[in-house]
């Protein structure tokens, strides 16, 4: 049986270009960066290389780029970066439908006398700016928002967000780990200071991420050691990494050039013959303004998790949200914030497509999910109206 993945915002299959780039630094060309050595010297010649292909992507200078292990280090270090370069200020403002790389790392600094701000979104999980401008003060260490929602793909405004930070001289950090490869961005013009971004996300391998840090921002290391990346993240640099990391962005790139059309309207064959055939079904967030490969549909009154197992029989994988909660059993804390009813909240599944997905995968969605969606109906011994009480006793007992 034939796997139709359709669960790239989680990860996503290691381009052969990308596999063909790293092999050699396995075995042939081996050496340690931070050699004296010529055998090291060329290693290290690659890397910068690498780094130039990554800053190309996202408008940025090659000297801007930091490598990382992953985008949670990279969130961490960030907002680690600014509470340590502002020891005054307590204050971080976020939002309430981020990764959970930035929202349990606010939880860590809560620990230590830190005060988080999470703003809100409405029912269409767009930023709230009229929340932003009054959550923000002269004891704002950081303000951290999503590029786009790795859930609902909705975009937020990041332009429109710096320019209101840069004229307060607060520090901006972005998570891009979802965007980055999926929609033009360019920093030379857009008032960022710093910017996440994970390899695994774009067709380069996991355990490689970066940290964007722009020109003339303070910064504190997160990672103490040895002398690499100039001081701004220790250890010995995951060269083959790396290397693929550059070659994704370069595919990314080209990628870009051509356009997305093709990828989004793969997404909206697939809405709309869901929404078509699935009564009770609604697709989450804004449908204007988000990432082209990125649906998120709500089926009423079915457990999400029963589709997704029913959907893994047919070799079909697909999410109830992001990898990094899933697995919790409880809900989507990003529905739950744009205040989807408990009854939509738990049929949630996300389909999240690449440019390696094609219109046959598509078309065997829409052929096996909608008499799923009916079976699954058939068994519940809930009507319509109790089934929301069942949710809410779910939870609770979960939260126990």
């Amino acid at each position: 049986m034939k796997t139709i993945y359709l669960d790239n915002n989680a990860t996503t299959p290691v381009a052969p270009e990308v596999v063909e780039v790293m092999l050699p630094y396995f075995t042939e060309l081996y050496g340690n960066a931070s050699s004296m050595h010529t055998f090291g010297g060329q290693v290290h010649g690659i890397i910068e290389l690498a780094r130039a292909q990554v800053a190309e992507l996202i408008g940025a200078e090659p000297e801007e780029i930091v490598f990382t292990g992953c985008g949670t280090e990279s969130d961490n270090t960030a907002l680690m970066s600014a509470v340590e370069s502002n020891p005054a200020k307590r204050r971080i403002v976020t939002t309430r439908v981020e990764h959970s790389a930035i929202l349990n790392f606010c939880k860590h600094l809560a620990a230590k006398g830190y005060h988080t701000t999470y703003l809100p979104v409405d029912t269409l999980g767009r930023f709230n700016m009229d929340a932003l401008l009054e959550a923000i003060d002269d004891q704002t260490a950081i303000v951290s928002v999503m590029y786009a929602n790795n859930e609902t793909g909705v975009i937020f405004p990041i332009a429109e967000i710096g320019k209101i930070l840069r004229a307060r001289g607060i520090l901006f950090h972005v998570d891009a780990v979802q965007a980055a490869g999926k929609i033009p961005i360019n920093l030379k013009k857009l008032p960022v200071d710093m910017i996440s971004l994970s390899g695994h996300k774009l067709h380069a391998p996991k355990g490689i991420g970066v940290l964007y840090v722009r020109k003339g921002t303070r910064f504190c290391p997160y990672l103490i050691g040895g002398h690499q990346e100039k001081g701004r993240r220790a250890g010995t640099e995951n060269v083959a990494s790396i290397v693929g990391l550059g070659k994704a962005c370069e595919l990314a790139r080209k990628e870009l050039a051509k356009g997305t059309t093709a990828l989004a309207a793969m997404r909206d064959r697939l809405e709309a013959a869901l929404l078509e055939s699935c009564p009770d079904a609604v697709v989450n967030g804004d449908r204007e303004n988000r990432l082209p490969n990125t649906t998120s549909v709500s089926f009423e009154y079915v457990e999400g998790e029963a589709i997704l197992l029913r959907l893994n029989e047919f070799g079909i994988c697909a999410s109830s949200g992001s990898a990094c909660t899933s697995g919790s059993l409880q809900p989507s804390h990003v529905l739950r914030a744009m205040g989807i009813p408990y009854t939509a909240i738990h049929g949630s599944v996300r389909f999240s497509l690449s440019s390696y997905t094609t219109r046959g995968e598509i078309d065997r969605v829409i052929e096996v999910l909608p008499p799923i969606i009916r079976e699954l109906r058939s068994y519940s011994p809930f009507g319509r109206d109790k089934f929301e009480q069942y949710l809410c006793r779910l939870d609770a007992a979960r939260a126990d």
